[in-house]
């Protein structure tokens, strides 16, 4: 009887501190998703101001870079996994003509990362033009214009 005892609260004070530890490590409860957003206000105008400049091509939004890059190392993947470029400029072929990044003010400043990030599609031979606000028409042609492969 004593040692079925014993048992208990030791199964007991094991059971206590792996909740205690998995509530330290930040385990939360299951939440439901929820709906988000597509995209900013700025980011809508960007896209729509797209289309407008370039009818004849194809614009894609929020495309993830596993699809603009490919690797054989995983660690190579790893380093691009997750990251997803705002828009990206398109010729009927589907050919990317620009990846255009949006420094949206509702977003924190993460130079750094987006200065890694543009470097990981510049490598791969990509040209990314990167705007602070939405460049009217004839602006946003001469910078594709300009830069665009």
């Amino acid at each position: 009887m004593g040692l079925t005892l014993a048992l208990l609260v030791i199964v007991a004070l094991v059971v206590a501190a792996l909740y205690a530890l998995n509530r330290k490590m930040g385990a939360t409860p299951k939440e439901a998703p929820r709906r988000r957003r597509l995209m900013t206000t700025s980011a809508q105008s960007m896209y729509t101001r797209l289309r407008e400049a370039y009818p004849e091509h194809v614009v894609l939004a929020r495309v993830s870079f596993s699809s603009l890059l490919t690797a054989t190392h995983r660690r190579t993947r790893d380093t691009f996994n997750r990251k997803v470029a705002d828009f990206v400029l398109c010729n009927k072929a589907f050919e990317v003509l620009a990846v255009i990044e949006m420094d949206d003010p509702s977003r924190k400043d993460n130079g750094e990362a987006d200065a890694r990030a543009e470097l990981l599609l510049t490598d791969a031979g990509y040209t990314v033009l990167r705007f602070k606000t939405v460049p009217d028409i004839a602006t946003l042609k001469a910078e594709v214009t300009a830069h665009a492969k």
